[in-house]
């Protein structure tokens, strides 16, 4: 991950990239960036990172899978949808995404999608736009049910529970402020609105 790959759409123009943190999992550097509304150059600090990929993982009692994880950043454990980075360079293919989704699945929680499950994409979404292009795509999985080798956990990760909730009590998380987690807030939002699930009365 020693490049930078940027995607200047129409109208802006990057003039000029200072390299600041070249890390494996994101690079921090300064880039002097024109817009359609500034035509002069101006600096802007910027955190390249590789997408994601976020399932919803429901059972087929239609309960829905979440870990609690531990976090630095924010020195807590949060219960989430289980999410993971997208493996290879560049822009991902959506058999990488799909994959990606799949996997983190699979090691965080156990659980694969059972014969007749489906693998629903949600689109995808800009986790902090204001200094990082990260994007994080959305699923939700229908149909998980345990798989036979369990979960594998990456030994950077702390997931200090896994547990099934039913939607009420999913509902009852997020409007309680238990769930603080951005990627399981949109995903609960996306699919509400595409009518994959019910909003409360």
């Amino acid at each position: 991950m020693n490049r930078i790959t940027i995607h200047d759409e129409e109208g802006w123009e990057t003039v000029g990239t200072q390299v600041l943190y070249p890390g494996p999992y994101l690079k921090l550097s300064i880039e002097q960036v024109r817009s359609p509304m500034r035509p002069e150059p101006f600096p802007w600090t910027v955190v390249r990172r590789k997408a994601g990929s976020m399932v919803a993982p429901m059972t087929p009692d239609g309960r829905f899978i979440l870990l609690r994880q531990e976090r630095v950043p924010v020195r807590t454990a949060l219960w989430e949808f289980p999410a993971g980075q997208v493996e290879g360079e560049g822009t991902p293919d959506d058999a990488a995404i799909r994959a990606a989704a799949l996997r983190e699945l699979q090691e965080e929680t156990g659980y694969g999608l059972s014969a007749g499950g489906e693998l629903i994409p949600l689109g995808y979404y800009f986790s902090s736009q204001g200094f990082t292009d990260e994007r994080c795509h959305l699923f939700m999985a229908r149909g998980v049910t345990p798989a036979p080798e369990g979960p594998c956990h990456d030994p950077n990760e702390a997931i200090a529970e896994i547990r099934a909730f039913t939607l009420e009590q999913l509902r009852e998380m997020i409007a309680g402020n238990v769930i603080r987690d951005a990627n399981t807030l949109c995903a609960y939002a996306r699919m509400v609105a595409t009518g994959l699930i019910k909003a409360g009365e």
